[in-house]
């Protein structure tokens, strides 16, 4: 079968084809960095990263582009509330340049952590100032714009596709209402949707960061740094463009308006801007509470490590559940993924007698398409390649794919040796490190076979009993009593070290 895909723009499931053949061209919105990303919001990352793996699985060059967005973004995004990054500077007593790039450093750092592959291009809203007054000028020779108390303002009224990816009436909407919760009345605005393209009347006294443009000195509204971006690195026209669910009402609506607002007419003859829209669902927690910087009911990724899981327990949690479903956070799943991951990274532990076998089959590097050839495979293990293809063709079903690489393990018709050879194409995709931590366990056990790590030491009962008893409490969500175990023992210079095999500890 060939790759399909939900299409938000449309609201249902296409057969993909790409502008260029062979070659994908997408873009990803980045984080805002003004605060550490919470896991909700790198849920979106873990999506996008599957779909970078399957376009090389499935054979395509492919060119991933992201965002940083380092300067104004507004707390609300309909051009109300405070500026993010200004408020997190005045609040650290640091300036915005700083803010933005100790969490763009926090970010990627967990991007790494999860095993995400880095986009090939990264670009920053700072570094691309030139291009959005260039794009805004397009938009404003088209005729869709005005400038009222200082500020440029895109006229939804003027480009008829206008809420076309959220399904929005205009009509109904100039009331107010509608798909938006919260419309903040702008008495500048002619409908209550248009939008700031360029701000010159700031709200705030001292903006941090402005630039000279052909409006006056200012900074650009949030929602054309995207187009600008995309554009200059995908072209005019480009296959795919991603975010979460929470983006389509305003933020990519907003984005289609003023990208294809600046088209001439030859450009309009070639296509939309986009061909292609996804959208991930939320994380919520316990509650049905979508996670929220704002209302400050989210967890980041150490704050899941200093429970004493590894980021690739939360990407396990993840791939569980299929990118369009929300899908429901509790500690009790995090201690399913967690269990479920180590199960199997035993079991593919087992499919080898030496630590060395699993570490270079690790270490093999496939390019497009590669991994998905089954030249040479056994009649089973091409039955099963098969299914992991199909399920990723299938709007990514990852949970499905994960499931097949689960099934090769356990079955008994397909030879060892060729069991490793499925897991490492397999896990090309799923990105778990899979055989890499299968020779961590067995390299583990091959180590304690051969020695006693604390033989001689006149505490090693003590300190088993306690790691025994942190265990145990963690099970029993104690997490204050397991957190004081630690504590204690850290305090003594003994180190726990959460293995897939079970915790052990090991002396500073």
């Amino acid at each position: 079968m060939a790759l399909k895909l939900y299409n938000t723009m449309g609201r249902k499931i296409e057969e993909f084809k790409s502008i260029r053949d062979g070659y994908v061209g997408f873009y990803g919105c980045g984080p805002t960095v003004y605060n550490y990303a919470h896991i909700g919001n790198l849920r979106a990352y873990v999506f996008l990263d599957t779909l970078d793996r399957t376009l090389t699985f499935l054979g395509y060059d492919k060119k991933h582009v992201m965002n940083i967005t380092d300067v104004g973004h507004l707390t609300g995004d309909s051009d109300d509330g405070d500026d993010k990054m200004v408020k997190t500077a005045e609040e650290k007593h640091q300036s915005v340049m700083e803010i933005a790039q100790f969490y763009t450093d926090a970010f990627f750092r967990d991007i790494d952590r999860l095993n995400i592959i880095r986009p090939d291009v990264v670009c920053k809203a700072t570094d691309h100032i030139q291009e959005m007054i260039d794009l805004i000028k397009k938009i404003e020779a088209n005729g869709h714009t005005y400038m009222a108390g200082g500020n440029l303002y895109f006229d939804v009224s003027t480009y008829k596709n206008y809420g076309d990816l959220a399904n929005l009436n205009l009509d109904e909407l100039k009331e107010g209402a509608g798909r938006r919760k919260e419309v903040v009345i702008d008495e500048n605005k002619k409908n209550p949707q248009d939008f700031v393209l360029w701000f010159t009347k700031s709200k705030f006294e001292n903006q941090a960061l402005t630039w000279d443009s052909p409006w006056g000195r200012g900074y650009p509204g949030w929602h054309i740094e995207c187009s600008a971006m995309s554009m200059k690195y995908l072209g005019k026209h480009f296959d795919i463009h991603t975010g979460g669910i929470d983006h389509v009402p305003v933020h990519h609506t907003n984005e289609i308006a003023q990208s294809e607002g600046s088209f001439s007419e030859e450009d309009r003859k070639q296509g939309p801007w986009v061909n292609y829209w996804l959208h991930n669902e939320f994380l919520v927690l316990q509650g049905a509470t979508k996670m929220s910087k704002s209302s400050g009911n989210f967890l980041t990724l150490q704050s899941l490590i200093d429970k004493g899981y590894d980021a690739l327990d939360y990407r396990f949690f993840l791939l569980g559940a299929h990118y369009r479903k929300q899908i429901l956070f509790s500690w009790d799943a995090m201690d399913g993924a967690k269990k479920s991951r180590e199960a199997l990274a035993g079991r593919i532990a087992k499919l080898a007698d030496k630590s060395h076998v699993l570490k270079k089959a690790s270490e093999k590097k496939y390019g497009k398409g590669q991994a998905a050839d089954t030249t040479g495979m056994s009649e089973k293990a091409c039955e099963y390649m098969g299914k992991f293809k199909d399920a990723l063709e299938n709007d990514l079903l990852a949970p499905v794919a994960l499931s097949m690489i689960q099934k090769v393990v356990k079955d008994n018709a397909i030879e060892n040796p060729e069991k490793i050879e499925l897991v490492s194409r397999m896990d090309t995709v799923i990105g778990l490190k899979l055989l890499e931590t299968a020779a961590s366990v067995l390299e583990a056990e091959e180590k304690s076979a051969s020695v006693n790590p604390h033989e001689g030491d006149p505490e090693a009962a003590e300190i088993d009993a306690l790691v025994a008893e942190r265990t145990q409490a963690k099970k029993n969500k104690d997490f204050a009593r397991a957190d004081q175990i630690r504590d204690e023992l850290s305090a003594r210079g003994i180190t726990i070290v959460d293995t897939p095999t079970g915790p052990t500890w090991k002396r500073a």
